[in-house]
């Protein structure tokens, strides 16, 4: 019996839209750090799209939690989900092209297979599953390349970085899959953020110093996309696109944001990627097509 929803034209318009929302992001990123420092560009990422989160959820009028774990669980989601993969996302693009971190980025697909392997038990790794993790990171081998793996160079770095913030992507898909089942999507997307607000005030203060409003236009039109629409405005599309589109065929806007990304990335900021960077993403595109493929029937 079939267990994937067929994607509707409404679906596809949002699924794409969710991509390209995505795939702006990691431009408007690189725009803020030309003023803004990595910790304290994150606090800002995730203090008003908490406001206009729990603004969504008042107007709403959604039920609260009153378990006290529950808020213990945003805390930690907040810093596995948004503190370090954020931070060492961002830390990477002082160094590397945004169109390039965004094909690393579609490795969370990749390591969520694997951490769900490892925590759950109705997730073991079959041999499609393995196939597709084998393509994955070959794509992703090929996109680094071979020499940025045995040199340690800020820029090797910098790539090694991303990937470990879409690690702990998947770890925090795990957290949440084990403490927040029953919470409102929404209620636990502006109880995170706020977990990680509260983590990013004392260490963006400690790290970077107070936090300069003094920017240029330019800098707060990047923030203000980056917070209200990429970050609180695309959490409520994704679950519209969820419940549209199922979570099988969701995974198909990792596909379409390193395209997005890396158009914007050659547009906006000049970048050029190399060959082996295509190459790369079309290996891990393929990877990601394999585990997707699992999904359609039982």
């Amino acid at each position: 019996m079939s267990t994937q929803k067929s994607l509707s034209p409404r679906a596809w318009g949002e699924l794409s839209l969710l991509a390209l929302i995505w795939g702006g992001a990691f431009m408007t990123t690189r725009v803020v750090l030309n003023e803004v420092p990595v910790v304290t560009l994150v606090l800002h990422r995730t203090f008003w799209a908490a406001l206009v989160l729990w603004g969504y959820v008042f107007l709403r009028g959604l039920p609260l939690p009153r378990d006290w774990r529950i808020w213990g669980a945003f805390l930690v989601m907040g810093l596995l989900n948004n503190v370090i993969p954020f931070g060492l996302m961002a830390w990477g693009q002082l160094t590397i092209e945004s169109g390039l971190t965004s094909i690393l980025n579609a490795t969370t697909a990749i390591f969520g297979v694997l951490v769900a392997a490892l925590f759950f038990g109705d997730e073991r790794l079959t041999r499609r599953k393995a196939l597709g993790v084998a393509f994955g990171f070959s794509g992703v081998t090929i996109a680094i390349g071979l020499s940025n793996l045995t040199t340690f160079d800020p820029r090797s770095l910098a790539q090694l970085a991303v990937l470990a913030g879409t690690l702990f992507y998947a770890l925090a898909s795990a957290w949440a899959r084990a403490r927040l089942g029953g919470v409102a999507p929404q209620i636990a997307a502006a109880g995170m953020l706020s977990g990680a607000s509260l983590i990013l005030l004392p260490a963006a203060w400690l790290i970077d110093g107070p936090v300069n409003f003094d920017l240029t236009l330019r800098t707060w039109g990047a923030i203000g996309y980056l917070t209200v629409i990429a970050t609180a405005g695309a959490f409520l599309l994704y679950y519209r696109v969820l419940a549209l589109a199922g979570s099988g065929n969701l995974m198909l806007v990792t596909l379409l944001i390193p395209p997005v990304a890396i158009v914007i990335g050659a547009f906006v900021l000049d970048e050029a990627l190399k060959p082996q960077a295509f190459i790369g993403f079309a290996l891990l595109a393929l990877g990601l097509l394999v585990l997707n493929g699992g999904k359609r029937g039982k």
